[in-house]
């Protein structure tokens, strides 16, 4: 036990002292957050409102269009589209439209401008215009038109519930279907890459037969599980700070993120209610189960996959190509894990999800997409039980195949072997 710590050691202390960990752990997410504050920021004070000059002849707006973040809507009656024109070339205004004879008439309304408009502003300006027809249209009406639309609209909200009480609402399934595609994604995403990582420091050592002389005074067990522990502690580690600058972060940038801001970005004090309701619903989600459980299949799925990598690693002797052709039968679980994902976070209790939740393959990144459905909504607890006891058992199981084969594979050069070869190694009698 002594020698799995002091190798675990020295792999948890040579990595995270590395340039590149600090780079990875600190820096990378806080560039990343910093685009997307700056792009959030250049939407909502870009400071920048096109003109659109309006001609309205024939009085279907009555001369007032409301505006927005984006546009500012001026009424110019009597000038000629050409007139217009010339003044879109000096600037003064951005583009114009020119109404129709009729508010009933069907036609687009076209807007004509002298440069290209955003996404984001071209769909305002359609929603201020289409705001005040739909406004001037019941203004038009009879009562008992009025009255007709109002039977028409008298449609209720259905509430969904589950039986424990849960509110089912497409809010909240669209908030755990992100939570769900996001923590599913990320453990498919660190399985891989520190899977590779173990593979290419078992490769490294063989390669320049520094595991010769280490193996001369431990087991080659012991030097895979300190390995495999150490590289793991370096992840955890990193995950942990991740939180920690997320929490940072979110708290230095909620002031900006919220109030006015937030409010003129989403267009208006129904979609601000709509915010509202999101922010409901994440208070409604436990987050703290989720992290526990992330925690847990992090470290399960990490085991298990490590222990497979381990075993490509030792038996290469020559190039990262040769474990290339190896990495087939391991990757491909993972994949199909993260298609089953796609499946799970819209049908958590669906015959295929279950299955890829208990098989340990695929377990750690499917059953993230059930649990952020909720528990026991979307997971059963003996469900869960069951397929962390699955998995703590492959992983036993794994590892003690993979000591046997990294007890062979370690010390064996020249020689590229094949699957069917592997597995000999792994249940040939000692």
């Amino acid at each position: 036990m002594d020698k799995i710590f002091l190798i675990f050691q020295r792999e948890f202390l040579t990595r995270v002292r590395k340039k590149s960990f600090l780079l990875t752990t600190i820096l990378l997410p806080v560039l990343i957050f910093g685009i997307y504050l700056a792009i959030f920021y250049f939407m909502v004070y870009d400071g920048t409102q096109t003109k659109i000059a309006v001609v309205d002849n024939a009085g279907i707006f009555s001369d007032t269009i409301p505006g927005n973040k984006d546009a500012e809507f001026i009424f110019v009656n009597g000038l000629t589209q050409q007139q217009l024109a010339q003044q879109i070339q000096e600037k003064k205004y951005s583009g114009f439209l020119v109404t129709s004879d009729s508010i009933d008439d069907k036609t687009p309304i076209q807007l004509t401008t002298g440069e290209s408009l955003g996404i984001m502003a071209k769909d305002n300006i359609q929603k201020s215009i289409n705001e005040r027809l739909r406004q001037m249209r019941v203004n038009n009406m009879s009562p008992q038109q009025r009255e007709a639309i109002e039977i028409e609209r008298a449609n209720r909200e259905v509430q969904f519930v589950n039986m424990q009480g849960d509110d089912e609402s497409n809010i909240k399934s669209g908030i755990s279907y992100i939570i769900g595609m996001i923590s599913g994604y990320l453990i498919f995403f660190i399985l891989l890459i520190y899977g590779a990582i173990v593979m290419r420091g078992v490769m490294e050592e063989k390669i320049n037969r520094i595991a010769e002389v280490i193996v001369s005074s431990v087991k080659p067990f012991q030097l895979m599980m300190g390995k495999i522990l150490g590289i793991g502690a370096v992840g955890l580690v990193q995950f942990f700070i991740w939180i920690v600058l997320a929490l940072i972060l979110q708290a230095l940038a909620a002031p900006l993120m919220l109030g006015d801001s937030l409010a003129s970005i989403t267009g208006g004090a129904g979609r601000m209610d709509n915010m509202q309701d999101v922010f409901t619903q994440l208070n409604d989600i436990n987050f703290p189960l989720i992290i526990a459980l992330f925690i847990i299949y992090f470290l399960g799925g990490y085991l298990l996959y490590a222990a497979l990598y381990a075993i490509i690693g030792c038996a290469v002797s020559e190039s990262e190509e040769d474990a290339q052709k190896l990495t087939l039968p391991i990757t491909l679980p993972l994949i199909i894990g993260f298609v089953m994902l796609t499946k799970a976070v819209n049908m958590p209790n669906g015959s295929l999800a279950v299955f890829g939740s208990m098989f340990p393959l695929t377990s750690p990144i499917v059953m993230m997409g059930r649990v952020a459905q909720g528990v026991p909504a979307g997971v059963t607890y003996w469900e869960l039980a069951l397929s962390i006891f699955i998995l703590i058992a492959s992983f036993i199981l794994a590892s003690m195949l993979a000591a046997k084969i990294y007890r062979v594979g370690i010390l064996m050069y020249g020689k590229k072997p094949t699957w069917k070869e592997i597995i000999r190694w792994g249940f040939r009698k000692s």
